[in-house]
């Protein structure tokens, strides 16, 4: 594994959601899996998220959204992401999101959702499985 590139990953708090328990028990997670992590902090716009995995150079952009505004802040997310050529980067989302909702967000370009109680092997075996190389 020496001289291998790291994944890096952004981990997102979109939008006024004050809950960030499960995302920092992710970053944790991801960090003891070998992965670099930037973690945002709370309250970020969708503007200052896809920034921030600009100036990071990121692979990997994870957003956990608990206040049920996932609908509006991850489709405006990929939009940002188009914008600005992040077409390799993967973007991932997770928390409390209906599952009549996930069609919509993986039309959007969400490449997958991760639910409560998902086991955090299970994510860091998706990202390493479809994060760019």
């Amino acid at each position: 594994m020496a001289g291998e590139k790291k994944i890096r990953v952004l981990a997102a708090k979109p939008g006024l959601d004050g809950h960030d328990r499960g995302v920092k028990v992710l970053c944790y997670a991801l960090r003891d899996a070998g992965m670099e992590v930037v973690y945002t902090g709370l309250r970020q716009t969708p503007e200052q998220i896809v920034t921030t995995a600009l100036q990071e150079d990121v692979d990997v952009i994870a957003m956990s959204v608990l206040s049920g505004a996932h609908d509006y802040l991850f489709p405006r997310v990929m939009e940002l992401v188009r914008e600005k050529g992040l077409s390799d980067v993967l973007v991932i989302g997770g928390g409390i999101i209906p599952d009549e909702d996930i069609p919509a967000l993986k039309q959007a370009g969400i490449a997958d959702i991760f639910g409560p109680g998902t086991y955090t092997a299970d994510i860091i075996r998706y990202i390493r499985e479809h994060a760019r190389k």
